[in-house]
């Protein structure tokens, strides 16, 4: 493994977090990637400005992936710029001087491809299909024209109480843009942090997650996403009844579920039934059996129950067709190759005639 140089601007001699990194990076980031900027910080102040990609990862108990990721992370968000080879290795980091110039501070958005550990199955599914363009930030004087409004005012005071903290920076941000750029009413924004909150999900990331999901089905109004929450709890409750758990469905669970949903457009009872036969066939709730199930219905082009009790007539009917009716052969040998005779009354009565003169 090569070692790595170490660059800087404007750190001195002991270990500092600039307010900046504090205020704007670092409520977005991923804990682990704060970990290894702050690694970085470190090893500046106490001149170790040798290392590489494996001592950082055994000081910070990680995988080298994990620690390249979070590179790559902050090299996005110009907190460093990284220099590499003719075979791509990193021989050089430079940190960027926060405390010089606040014209680099980051406009929020969702992660790229590096998924924040707060985000459920919806998130991730959105951040893995389509990544949303960075946006535009909002200026001082531009957060003081749109924060005049009266709606927007109570809105972001709804989302304080929901968030149960002030508003930072970047909540304000995220709020412009959803009222701006997704159209989002302030009473769709409200119900947003509140639905998000009652699922303990208050990071900015899975917020905006949420958002973008609602603004590309189209649900432009609170009636719309109650109506839409409401669908996806039902959807939740019948897979749960059916397996007969006493828990909510955990974050690959609710990836099955949603699949079932989204991509096989399944009605609830269809569901169910797939789960019913998991039950029945495995004697447990086997999420990846029952998905299996529901997949071969959809190539099949399953839409009704109907549909599912004629494939199991044509089902029932080919292991019929199978079905062999054994045949009664009489053997055949030398003594049973020709044709044999049938005896008549008569001609017993005639062979004991002979038999008894014979005897006589």
């Amino acid at each position: 493994m090569n070692k790595i140089s170490l660059h800087t601007e404007g750190i001195s001699d002991v270990t500092i977090v600039p307010n900046t990194f504090i205020d704007y990076y670092m409520p977005a980031a991923n804990g682990a990637y704060v970990k290894v900027y702050l690694y970085l910080l470190r090893s500046y102040s106490s001149n170790n400005l040798e290392f590489t990609i494996s001592s950082i990862a055994d000081h910070l108990d990680n995988t080298e992936k994990d620690i390249i990721r979070a590179l790559n992370y902050w090299e996005k968000q110009n907190l460093l710029k990284i220099e590499r080879n003719a075979d791509k290795e990193i021989t050089a980091i430079h940190l960027t001087d926060l405390n010089g110039s606040c014209s680099n501070l980051p406009v929020y958005k969702a992660p790229d491809d590096d998924i924040d550990s707060e985000l459920d199955e919806l998130a991730v599914s959105i951040h893995t299909d389509e990544t949303p363009a960075a946006r535009q930030k909002y200026s001082p004087a531009k957060v003081t024209e749109l924060t005049d409004n009266d709606d927007i005012k109570w809105a972001m005071h709804i989302v304080e109480i929901y968030l149960d903290r002030p508003l930072k920076p970047m909540d304000i941000q995220l709020i412009l843009y959803l009222y701006e750029e997704l159209n989002f009413s302030p009473e769709l924004i409200m119900y947003l942090y509140e639905y998000c909150v009652s699922k303990n999900k208050k990071s900015p990331s899975y917020i905006e997650a949420v958002a973008l999901q609602w603004a590309k089905e189209g649900i432009d109004t609170e009636e719309k996403a109650r109506l839409a929450t409401a669908a996806y709890n039902e959807h939740f409750s019948c897979v749960i009844k059916a397996f007969g758990l006493n828990r909510a469905p955990g974050q690959i669970e609710r990836q099955y579920i949603t699949k079932w949903v989204e991509v096989f457009s399944f009605s609830d009872d269809i569901i169910t039934e797939a789960c019913n036969r998991t039950i029945l066939r495995t004697q447990k709730p086997d999420f990846k059996y029952a998905d299996k199930i529901l997949e071969t219905w959809y190539k099949k082009g399953v839409k009704t129950m109907a549909d599912i009790r004629k494939l199991d007539d044509e089902f029932a009917q080919g292991k019929a067709a199978l079905k062999v009716t054994p045949i009664t052969k009489q053997a055949t040998n030398r003594f049973n190759q020709f044709p044999q005779r049938v005896y008549t009354p008569k001609d017993y009565a005639e062979l004991e005639r002979k038999l008894i003169n014979k005897g006589l």
